[in-house]
């Protein structure tokens, strides 16, 4: 039993009083101000819903009109918006866009592992830039962007189509990205990833650090960056671009129906005698 004096009790302070400091917020939530949530600062996911609604249903003809819309003005607001546009653009045009590959050609735009992209910095990844689970506003997989620019024409020209019956889609107009532009960035592609693996291009180092020959390491592994490929029906060469200069260090013949992964795996092999024939630093070659 407590035995409580009521005089010492009498003589406690009375407790503060109650000043209101600012907004209250119902528990457990903090009780601090937040500004009011806008369409880009969504989380991708829903960010990502609210653009793939815009065209959801309808006929096929309101939606190529709000296609259209997406490519031409809505992804050009801002970045969080245009990664949410192409990602719906990339995924609907992508069947259209592989019926028209060339045999033997193959195409992999959307690959499943890509590496760390020298363009794009790790932490634009992060879920508070909004971009997570999406795909990157530039990737290493350099077909990825001849895909953007036959979305880029086809949206066009489905909507012209349905706006007058005199108009006719071109077929020249998709020739260049198919017979030339489609075939050399899937080449490039090949021989990022097959040279990778041998050990003579890397997609992390930058051209200037190779070129001043920082490493050995580094001046054996040419950057991914300062490689193009040159293609043709009957030669392929492999085009190093650096400050000085834009040189063809290695060629090779191929035939019509010779596949890309065979030209690509012919290259790097050529690549690799390259360098190990110009180690030492660009000084050296």
């Amino acid at each position: 039993m407590v035995v409580l004096d009521e005089k010492s009790v009498s003589m406690l302070p009375p407790p503060p009083p109650y000043v209101e400091d600012g907004p209250l917020s119902p528990p457990p939530f903090p009780s601090q101000s937040r500004a009011p949530p806008t369409l880009v600062t969504l989380p991708p996911h829903l960010l990502l819903r609210i653009v793939y609604d815009t065209f959801s249903g309808g006929p096929v003809k309101s939606q190529r009109k709000v296609l259209y819309w997406l490519t031409m003005s809505l992804r050009l607001v801002n970045r969080a918006l245009y990664i949410a546009c192409m990602h719906v653009l990339r995924s609907t045009y992508l069947p259209a866009y592989s019926a028209l590959v060339r045999p033997p050609y193959t195409s992999d735009p959307f690959p499943l592992s890509l590496p760390d992209s020298p363009y794009v910095p790790a932490s634009s990844s992060s879920p508070r830039s909004g971009t997570a689970s999406l795909l990157p506003l530039q990737s290493v997989q350099r077909e990825t962007r001849v895909l953007d620019l036959f979305i880029a024409l086809k949206v066009r020209e489905d909507v012209w189509a349905d706006e007058s019956e005199l108009h006719l889609e071109r077929e020249e107009s998709f020739k260049d990205l198919f017979d030339l532009m489609q075939p050399r960035a899937r080449l490039e592609d090949l021989v990022r990833t097959y040279g990778a693996r041998e050990g003579v291009v890397s997609t992390s180092s930058s051209p200037t650090a190779w070129a001043n020959g920082s490493s050995r390491a580094a001046s054996s592994r040419i950057p991914f960056s300062a490689l193009s490929v040159s293609f043709s029906p009957r030669v392929v060469g492999l085009v190093l671009t650096t400050r000085e200069r834009k040189k063809t260090i290695v060629q090779v013949p191929r035939t019509r129906e010779e596949t890309l992964e065979v030209s690509a795996r012919k290259l790097v092999g050529e690549l690799r005698a390259w360098v190990a024939s110009n180690h030492g630093g660009f000084g050296a070659r």
